[in-house]
């Protein structure tokens, strides 16, 4: 790699469901985090004023953007922006991949396959709860969706008459409750910790001992829950929230 690789800074931008998940380099070198909602405008033909850094102020030309996206339109927010870098599925060598897989699922996978090592598993806790396998070969193994663990309390509450929205507890609430909130805390954890579970066991079944990365902004609430639930089993997991980011810079220093 150049010297000028390693030292430039780039953005990683991820565009999911809800919020753009942004991360800023210099070459390889994380240097900051964050996330913004999404927007329905692009203002001017450069980055947005929130992901201009102070350090980079003398940066004269648009520092290279990362683009993944599964949101169309949020996407095409970006189309007018000079050094921008859009990635789809056939810029990830993931093997056995197929047309409609996330590209954030893409990425998450082939970050952790090539930090943490194949095979792999990877629970992307977001809007939508995914499980995403990668065997020896870098090859997709297949995966499942469904709703988080917010999409289902909000659903609850928007869909229902009488179950409102509630705060999830800190500690891993009792199977059995007396009271309405703390049963809609109940069933949704425990479901979602059962479900979870149910897809361990048989990924250790099929890939024994390899790592299982949890990340996502749930991940770090659904790793305590599943520490208090089974001590043993949430050792053997790892919290990983830069995957996606990781899967980019990987993409970033093929193309060099």
């Amino acid at each position: 790699m150049t010297a000028r690789f390693e030292a430039e800074p780039w953005l990683a931008v991820m565009i999911g469901n809800s919020r753009w998940h942004c991360a800023a380099f210099a070459g390889t070198r994380l240097l900051t985090t964050w996330e913004r909602p999404q927007r329905t405008e692009w203002v001017g033909d450069r980055l947005p004023a929130d992901l201009r850094l102070a350090s980079w102020r003398d940066h004269r030309e648009a520092p290279p953007v990362y683009l993944g996206s599964v949101v169309p339109a949020q996407t095409a927010l970006w189309q007018t922006y000079p050094n921008l870098t859009a990635l789809t599925l056939a810029d990830i060598p993931l093997g056995q991949s197929y047309p409609g897989l996330g590209i954030d699922r893409a990425l998450a996978l082939y970050g952790a396959g090539q930090i943490h090592g194949w095979p792999v598993l990877v629970i992307d806790a977001g809007t939508a709860l995914t499980f995403t396998g990668g065997d020896r070969g870098g090859n997709l193994v297949g995966g499942a969706i469904l709703p988080g663990l917010g999409l289902q309390l909000r659903s609850l509450a928007q869909e229902t008459a009488a179950l409102g929205a509630i705060a999830l507890p800190k500690d891993l609430p009792s199977l059995w409750s007396q009271e309405t909130g703390a049963a809609i805390a109940a069933g949704t954890v425990h479901g979602l910790l059962a479900t979870i579970m149910l897809f361990l066991t048989d990924w250790w079944r099929q890939f024994p001992g390899s790592p299982v990365i949890l990340t996502g902004g749930d991940a770090p609430q659904l790793a305590d829950y599943l520490g208090q639930a089974d001590a043993d089993l949430a050792s053997r997991l790892r919290v990983d929230p830069l995957l996606v980011f990781r899967g980019m810079q990987q993409i970033r220093a093929r193309r060099v």
